[in-house]
C-alpha cells in the first residue's frame, strides 16, 4: 500500500517541479535583463507595481523568482524599498496563473503537448542549428538562427507544462490509496474540528519544497477525487502561501536591511491575509463554487480570490507617507 502511494506521488512529484523549473528557467531566459529595466520603469507608484508584479510574476511562473529579483535590486541599491511595496502585491496575483491552468483539467493533454513540445524543439535544432532549412550565406543562417530562438523558449515552456501535467495525473493517480489510509482520516478528522491544521500542514509543506503552487497542486487532486473536503483544501491553501515566504525570507539573509525589509513586506502580507480569511474559508469555498461545480476549479478559484483580496486590501497601506520615504540605510 504504501509503494502504491510514495512511488507515483514521488515521480509525479519530480515531474511537477521539473516541469516548473523548465518553465521558469526558459522564460526568465526569454525575458533576460529586459524584466530589470521593466521593473526599474514602471514601480513608481504601489498601483503601477502591483500591475508589474502581476504580469511578471505570470510570465516567470514564479512570484519567488521575482520577489528574489526584486531583494537582489534592493540589496545592490538600484531599486529602493518603497517601490517594491506594489511588486510584492502583485507576485501574489500572478501566481495564480498556474493554478488556473492546472484547475482547467487539462491532464489529457499532457503526452500530446510534450511530443508536440519535442517535435518543435528538434525543428529548431534542424533549422537553426544545423542549418537544413536551404540558407547558404552566413547572413540567412544567423537570420534563421535568431528567429528559431523564441520558437526554441517556446518549446522548452509548453514541455514544462506538459511535464505538470503529467506530473499532476501521477499524484492524482495515488488519491484513493491515500484516502484509504488511517493517517488521512485522522489528518481529515483533525482539520475538520480546527482549520489551523489545515494551514500548517501548507505551511510546513511549502516550506519543505519551497513550492506553493506544487503543494496546492496536490490538494487539488485530492479535492477532484473527493478525497478531501472543499474547506480543508482551502485552508491548505492559505497555509501554502505563508509556506512560500520562507525563501525569500532566505535570499534575504546576509543582504542589506532594505532587503530584509523587502523580505519582510512578503511575509507580512502572506501572513497577514491568511490570519484574516482562515475563518471564513467555508465562506472561500462557497464563493468559489459560484465559476465552476469542478472541485479542482474551486481550489484554484479560491486561491485567486484569497490573492487578489489580499493584495487589494493591503495596497492603500502601501500609499501611506511613512512607508513611502522609508529607505533604510
Amino acid at each position: 500500500m504504501l509503494s502504491s502511494i510514495l512511488i507515483p506521488m514521488t515521480l509525479g512529484f519530480i515531474l511537477f517541479l521539473l516541469g516548473m523549473r523548465a518553465m521558469e528557467l526558459a522564460l526568465q531566459r526569454a525575458v533576460g535583463n529586459r524584466l530589470q529595466v521593466v521593473l526599474l520603469k514602471f514601480t513608481r507608484t504601489p498601483l503601477r507595481g502591483m500591475l508589474v508584479g502581476t504580469a511578471a510574476t505570470a510570465v516567470l511562473q514564479s512570484s519567488t523568482a521575482v520577489t528574489v529579483i526584486a531583494i537582489g535590486l534592493v540589496n545592490a541599491g538600484v531599486l529602493t524599498f518603497p517601490r517594491t511595496l506594489g511588486l510584492i502585491l502583485g507576485t501574489n496575483i500572478g501566481t495564480c496563473l498556474t493554478t488556473e491552468l492546472i484547475g482547467l483539467n487539462l491532464n489529457r493533454l499532457g503526452w500530446p503537448l510534450l511530443l508536440s513540445a519535442l517535435g518543435l524543439w528538434l525543428a529548431t535544432v534542424v533549422f537553426g542549428e544545423l542549418g537544413l532549412g536551404g540558407s547558404r550565406s552566413g547572413g540567412e543562417r544567423s537570420r534563421l538562427r535568431r528567429f528559431m530562438l523564441p520558437l526554441r523558449s517556446l518549446s522548452v515552456v509548453l514541455g514544462g507544462f506538459a511535464l505538470l501535467l503529467i506530473g499532476i495525473s501521477l499524484m492524482q493517480s495515488v488519491a484513493p490509496a491515500v484516502q484509504s489510509t488511517r493517517f488521512f482520516h485522522e489528518f481529515l478528522a483533525r482539520a475538520e474540528v480546527s482549520v489551523l491544521w489545515g494551514m500548517a500542514a501548507g505551511i510546513v509543506l511549502t516550506a519543505m519544497v519551497h513550492s506553493s503552487a506544487a503543494v496546492i497542486g496536490i490538494v487539488m487532486g485530492l479535492a477532484q477525487s473527493g478525497a478531501m473536503p472543499l474547506p480543508i483544501g482551502i485552508a491548505i491553501v492559505l497555509g501554502a502561501n505563508v509556506g512560500t515566504c520562507v525563501t525569500a525570507v532566505i535570499a534575504a539573509l546576509g543582504g542589506t536591511r532594505a532587503g530584509r525589509f523587502v523580505a519582510l513586506s512578503h511575509v507580512l502580507l502572506n501572513v497577514g491575509g491568511a490570519a484574516l480569511f482562515a475563518p471564513f474559508a467555508a465562506e472561500l469555498g462557497a464563493a468559489a463554487a459560484w465559476f465552476t461545480p469542478s472541485p479542482a476549479g474551486q481550489i484554484a478559484h479560491a486561491q485567486t480570490l484569497f490573492n487578489v483580496l489580499s493584495s487589494l486590501l493591503a495596497l492603500p497601506l502601501c500609499y501611506l507617507p511613512s512607508l513611502r520615504k522609508l529607505t533604510p540605510a
